[in-house]
């Protein structure tokens, strides 16, 4: 599957026009399979971190923020990449960029997640993708991506050793702003 805002390229950074960096916000939180509450959005713990999560991109919207990036993931990038969406109603000039570690994400997923996925893809304003396929350095290389080309982070994260932990010292390394809720 490849829609036509997909842009197969390395994945370009904001040294061009480091201006996009000081309104930039990135995503970083565990998948589904991590969380307390698994794939089950309807349970009170997802709904209160919605809540806390819906509050926090406003929060930083009213701070400047315009450009918001998710790596598109099952679990939390997901749920963030929606929310930016339904706020998008509101705040008619912030843009969703998808920053998808490879073309086939999704391919070992259900029905129900790749039919979710591919909508959401459909509404981004951009996608940046380097990978035609899975690599052993995708995921990395998105999640540095992300973290190169922004000035404030978003995490969800328990403290749980992973890709979520490394991305979140990651950017600490990098002086990214970063707002942690907890499940």
């Amino acid at each position: 599957m490849i829609i036509k805002k997909i842009q197969l390229s390395p994945l370009s950074n904001t040294q061009n026009n480091p201006e996009l960096k000081t309104i930039t916000l990135c995503f970083t939180g565990h998948r589904s399979q991590k969380l307390p509450w698994r794939f089950n959005e309807n349970d009170q713990r997802c709904l209160q971190m919605k809540q806390q999560l819906m509050f926090e991109i406003e929060k930083s919207i009213q701070q400047g923020y315009k450009i918001f990036m998710s790596g598109m993931a099952l679990g939390f990038d997901m749920i963030c990449a929606e929310t930016v969406l339904k706020l998008k109603e509101k705040y008619k000039d912030i843009i969703l960029v998808g920053a998808v570690p490879c073309l086939n994400q999704d391919e070992r997923w259900s029905a129900d997640q790749k039919q979710r996925y591919r909508k959401l893809l459909k509404q981004l304003d951009k996608i940046r993708c380097k990978y035609k396929e899975y690599d052993s350095q995708c995921m990395i290389e998105r999640n540095n991506y992300m973290v190169k080309n922004s000035s404030k982070m978003i995490a969800l994260f328990d403290g749980q050793v992973g890709g979520t932990k490394n991305t979140i010292n990651f950017a600490k390394k990098q002086g990214l702003d970063i707002v942690i809720i907890t499940p």
